[in-house]
């Protein structure tokens, strides 16, 4: 392998470790409670009491970045570029917000080895 190949291995390597940390900062960021989160709603006594509808909670690309994150560091991050590019990305940003379910089964299913 020429050094200039093991360089470009060596760059690509260190961004996708810059990519990790960030995701790391974002979802510490995102976990630190807020006001609003201290503060228990008040609940509709007049409400009529309805069967409670399945809720689908929406995948947020930062739940992806972050898990995608914690796979790379411990040592996937073959695998994880594997599940980026089965979606047609390069990089998660890339990627359409409707696959980040599914990305984060795939990711679960990644198995270190």
């Amino acid at each position: 392998m020429s050094k200039i190949k093991l360089l470009l291995d060596v760059v690509s390597d260190m961004r996708s470790l810059a990519d990790s940390i960030q995701a790391v900062c974002d979802a510490m960021v995102e976990n630190e409670p807020t006001d609003a989160d201290k503060k228990p709603a008040p609940a509709k006594e007049t409400e009529e009491k309805r069967p409670a509808k399945p809720e689908v909670k929406e995948v947020k690309l930062e739940d992806v970045r972050a898990v995608l994150a914690e796979k790379s560091q411990a040592g996937m991050t073959a695998k994880v570029r594997e599940i980026i590019q089965k979606y047609g990305a390069t990089k998660l940003s890339e990627i359409e917000p409707k696959h980040y379910a599914a990305i984060l089964k795939d990711a679960e299913g990644l198995i270190d080895g």
